[in-house]
């Protein structure tokens, strides 16, 4: 019997026991160790307190003279490379806005290790696993919150995370401080979610990047304005960067470079569970599921068997391209929790000979991971972002998709032939044309992705026109440059942050096919 075996055997047998013991009651204790529900209610509960307390307390406020003090929350610290390019994006585009010399900014992080060298001049606050109260002390210490996470507001990847931001979110409004959620997305909640969401937000300023999100948090009656991502102003520093990667693992080049993003789509969502974590802790009887703490992601045999069907297929499909164009093959994890995906592309890629590397987010920082996705001829990804940040470099791109995002995106480009869905039973075959396509007839869909990155940026523009607007409301004496803000005759240009040269082209309609 292996190890793993053994563990899972051990965990089961101390849940039956423990259960066995509780007798009737394990229902209830089952109910009330829930720790996503006893998240949302302690967030709750600690923004009624800061509600009534603001009259009393009022907190931190800004005054003429004196830096605005920003608190972003979101997901930074996992080496996810879409997260960090959002957030640095967004902190350029607050300094071009405001003046780097006004704003004081702080951004939580999971695993400030993780983020060293991130987000020059902003200060790190790692977030601790329980974050209910120290979340409600750090929005206390500073004069607004800025939610910068793309999955803002949706159950579908960790409802804590969710929870984390809605909270800030809701407790900012209570002291009557900036509450702005910038550029996220809204889809299904679980219902205590979906309560705090209807309770706290209608008065905060949110702001989503796609028509879909907007209808969804008017289902919740959130009034909300549309936006778009962050990440599209982002261009690689150091575009030498992306080849040298490819060359120090066997790139001649020469060859065309075929990049493959694999993902874990069936392991999703990561949920709390205080009685697997006493397992895990006593017997390591989840360790291919766990994330951290109390965490774990879906697993079991249903889930281990749609993965081995949809890397071998992503596999198969690329090893086939790549052999036909005389493709080198990147393999990218775009976040670190790709790496196990992305090995077994990688090993079966090599089974059929093709030759391949592999680059992975905890071991790359996101300038190499971008510049290495601007040197591909074409791109197959699961990640929504490195289909974003790709875009900007002009790299035809197909998505294979497990959630809404890929899928508006290609609505956008006006290419849905373009994504399919991760667990199509043919997904193997079906990849076949796409993937041609890119390769084959690339100007077109050149085409579709300069004009839908050039109205993102434009919208990205006018989100900076909202977020002034909002600025000046709630601190009319805060010294905003003349120009700014939303008016006849402002341009949404001016609030984007400095581009480069290639990103900026998309705007001038002179960008190469």
């Amino acid at each position: 019997m292996s190890e793993r075996n053994r563990g899972e055997d051990l965990g089961r047998l101390g849940r039956r026991l423990l259960m066995s013991a509780l007798g009737k009651g394990r229902d209830t204790l089952k109910t009330a160790t829930d720790a996503d529900r006893l998240l949302e209610k302690s967030m709750a509960a600690l923004i009624e307190t800061a509600a009534a307390r603001y009259p009393i307390d009022a907190g931190n406020e800004w005054r003429p003279g004196k830096p605005l003090e920003l608190l972003l929350v979101g997901y930074a610290g996992t080496r996810n490379t879409g997260a960090d390019v959002r957030v640095e994006e967004m902190i350029r585009q607050f300094r071009h806005l405001f003046g780097d010399e006004h704003l004081a900014l702080s951004i939580t992080t999971i695993d400030p290790a993780r983020t060293r060298g991130y987000f020059k001049n902003v200060r790190q606050l790692e977030l601790p696993q329980i974050f209910p109260a120290w979340t409600a002390k750090a929005v206390h210490a500073h004069h607004g919150v800025v939610a910068c996470e793309g999955s803002m507001f949706k159950s579908k990847f960790a409802s804590a995370l969710t929870c984390l931001m809605v909270g800030a979110l809701g407790l900012a409004r209570a002291e009557q401080k900036l509450a702005i959620g910038y550029g996220g997305e809204a889809g299904a909640m679980d219902p205590g979610l979906e309560a705090l969401v209807r309770k706290t937000l209608p008065k905060a300023l949110v702001i989503v990047r796609n028509k879909e999100s907007l209808a969804r948090l008017g289902e919740l009656g959130v009034p909300a304005h549309l936006g778009t991502d962050t990440a599209w102003t982002f261009e690689p520093t150091y575009p030498e960067l992306g080849p040298a990667m490819l060359k120090a693992r066997g790139w001649d080049g020469v060859a065309p470079v075929l990049v493959v993003c694999p993902i874990n789509p069936f392991w999703w969502p990561v949920k709390a569970d205080m009685l697997k974590g006493i397992e895990q802790a006593i017997t390591h009887a989840h360790t291919r599921d766990h994330y951290q703490s109390m965490y774990f992601h879906k697993g079991g045999p249903e889930v281990e068997a749609a993965q081995k069907r949809y890397v071998d297929a992503m596999a198969a499909a690329v090893g086939r391209a790549a052999k036909r164009y005389g493709a080198f093959v990147a393999v990218v994890g775009m976040e670190a929790l790709d790496r196990r995906a992305c090995e077994a592309v990688a090993e079966r890629l090599g089974e059929q000979g093709v030759p391949r590397g592999l680059f992975v987010s905890d071991e790359n920082d996101l300038q190499h991971m971008v510049s290495l996705l601007w040197t591909a001829r074409a791109m197959v990804s699961s990640r929504y972002h490195a289909i974003v940040t790709s875009m900007g470099g002009g790299v035809p791109s197909m998505g294979v998709t497990m959630d809404e995002r890929i899928a508006n995106l290609f609505a956008q480009r006006d290419e849905p032939e373009l994504f399919l869905k991760t667990d199509d039973p043919d997904l193997a075959n079906r990849l076949e044309a796409p993937i041609n396509r890119l390769f084959d007839e690339p100007a077109p869909i050149r085409a579709n992705m300069r004009r839908v990155v050039a109205e993102n940026l434009r919208m990205m523009g006018t989100m900076g026109q909202t977020l002034v607007e909002a600025v000046r409301q709630r601190h009319p004496a805060f010294p905003i440059r003349d120009g700014l803000g939303d008016f006849p005759g402002s341009d949404p240009l001016a609030h984007l942050p400095p581009l480069g040269p290639t990103v900026r082209a998309h705007l001038e309609d002179r960008a190469e096919p």
